[in-house]
């Protein structure tokens, strides 16, 4: 039976959906991978353009609420940025709750280029604690 992770964000627009793809990209077919925002905002194209640039299509996720997972069973819920850690509700059908903060890299400002720095550096730190996690277990 495959395991299924739920991974929070407040807009689920970037950092949940970077997630999300590395989770579904490295686990294969052995977990069932959802995000969700607090306020969900779309995907934002920053986010696609750079996991595509690692091989990993996001192009067609959604950006979904928070309530449509709420009663639903879960081996793990990672919330991504400490508004949601904070905001988070209780998920009465998940095993297990992990926070693991990183640099909202929307709320940078500047040039295309800082932009896209920032967004691939936030990029491969998700990517390398996702690595990390589905290694140890």
């Amino acid at each position: 039976m495959k395991k299924r992770v739920l991974i929070l964000c407040t807009g689920n627009s970037c950092r949940s959906q970077m997630a999300e793809g590395w989770w579904r990209h490295l686990a294969g077919a052995e977990w069932d991978v959802f995000s969700a925002g607090l306020l969900p905002q779309g995907v934002n194209p920053w986010a696609i353009k750079v996991m595509e640039e690692v091989g990993v299509d996001i192009s067609s996720h959604t950006s979904d609420s928070i309530d449509d997972y709420i009663d639903q069973p879960f081996d793990l819920i990672v919330t991504v940025c400490s508004n949601a850690d904070r905001a988070c509700p209780a998920f009465p059908n998940a095993s297990v709750k992990e926070h693991w903060p990183f640099v909202d890299p929307a709320e940078v400002e500047g040039s295309d280029d800082e932009l896209l720095t920032e967004f691939r550096t936030v990029r491969d730190r998700i990517g390398e604690r996702v690595r990390t996690w589905l290694q140890s277990q």
